[in-house]
């Protein structure tokens, strides 16, 4: 399994990950054997948004024997009450909640701790004056949890954490009929029945957001990779076509500063379909071919760093040397960040000969040999 590093963390984790919150439909040891299992594939990331008991104590049973191999997002503020589960700040509820995480999972210390479901810009700004901030700040400093993530739906309230300079890492929603959606604080909107016709291509808050965890080297990891699953049925797909596991996944990890993909798993079957995606050909990660031919809510003339522009004759990484220009115009001047991963790269834009190779496979229609000149003259070289 391949491993990425996760922003400033520094934590290699695995690019497919293991989003938990189906653990608690299962018998306790069909889960706690799942759980081990996706662990000998290679999996060593972990997100632990639940409050049930249940999911808690198969989690630790399932990590107990490589804890400190495993790399868990543990969730401060999702709480149990009365049965049912409980988002909140008060510290009456988050503090026992907390520890009951610990408990359960048999550990002392969670590797990422994540600031709960913050989809409003109002409540971002709330909990930067609060006791929900300080006991977090504490648990980081006494090592409790060794690095501060949050997860959002909102590229607004996304932008704000990555901007903060105590936000590490952030559990993000992406997927590419997501990626259309412009911010809102209402989760409900990523799942309508049907988008606006008049979306096309990426929304420009979430360009930004991955913009700017780029240039702040804050990572992301991803949730609701399948929109739920919506992506593989061509009836409920907003493009009106299917993508497969591998061409999600494909997707995800094609985004700026994306480290890892978490998916939920029922079975083994699922596991292994996921981590198809290690030994996938390009043929099988193309979703660039999908989303250009889709009748709906085409992508076309937008760089999605799909790599169907290579081979360069040059060796240019095309896709790369795209990604920074378009992360570099988003500002007045090129960020310094951005700038030095550009002049890493081993073929620069400069050395394009206007070939158009490039240009006549990209699905999306993009004058890629163009953007090679404007890219050459932004960075000099």
């Amino acid at each position: 399994m391949n491993k990425r590093r996760l922003g400033m963390t520094g934590l290699m984790v695995s690019e497919i990950g293991f989003g938990g919150e189906w653990l608690e439909r299962h018998p306790e040891e069909e889960s706690i054997q799942l759980i081990k299992y996706a662990f000998s594939k290679g999996i060593n990331i972990l997100d632990c948004w639940m409050p049930d008991p249940k999911s808690r104590n198969i989690i630790g049973e399932g990590i107990k024997d490589n804890r400190s191999k495993w790399f868990i997002q543990g969730h401060i503020g999702s709480t149990w009450k009365d049965g049912q589960y409980y988002k909140t700040r008060d510290m009456a509820y988050v503090r026992p909640a907390f520890e009951d995480l610990l408990d359960r999972l048999q550990t002392d210390y969670i590797d990422l701790g994540m600031i709960h479901f913050v989809d409003s810009v109002k409540e971002w700004d709330q909990i930067q004056s609060s006791d929900y901030l300080d006991y977090i700040m504490k648990l980081k400093n006494t090592g409790v949890i060794r690095h501060i993530g949050i997860s959002s739906h909102n590229p607004k309230v996304a932008i704000k954490a990555a901007l903060s300079g105590f936000i590490e890492m952030i559990l993000f929603s992406i997927n590419p009929a997501f990626d259309m959606l412009p911010a809102s604080e209402d989760i409900n909107v990523l799942f309508a029945d049907e988008f606006d016709n008049n979306l096309k291509g990426i929304d420009p808050d979430r360009a930004l957001l991955y913009k700017i965890c780029e240039e702040k080297d804050v990572g992301i990891t991803v949730m609701k990779g399948f929109a739920g699953g919506r992506l593989f049925d061509e009836k409920r797909s907003p493009f009106g076509v299917s993508l497969s596991v591998t061409q999600c996944i494909h997707y995800a990890l094609t985004r700026p500063a994306v480290s890892s993909i978490l998916c939920g798993f029922d079975t083994k079957e699922q596991v292994d379909e996921a981590v198809k995606y290690e030994t996938a050909s390009d043929d099988e990660k193309d979703y660039a071919s999908v989303l250009a031919s889709a009748p709906m809510h085409s992508y076309k003339g937008q760089c999605t760093y799909c790599g169907h522009c290579k081979p360069c004759p040059l060796g240019i990484d095309i896709a790369m040397v795209n990604k920074y220009y378009d992360l570099a115009t988003m500002q007045p001047e090129v960020p310094a960040t951005i700038r030095s991963h550009y002049e890493q790269l081993e073929h620069h834009a400069s050395e394009c000969i206007s070939c158009k190779c490039c240009d006549s496979r990209c699905p999306f229609s993009v004058a890629v040999s163009d953007k090679m000149k404007k890219t050459a003259e932004l960075f000099g070289v």
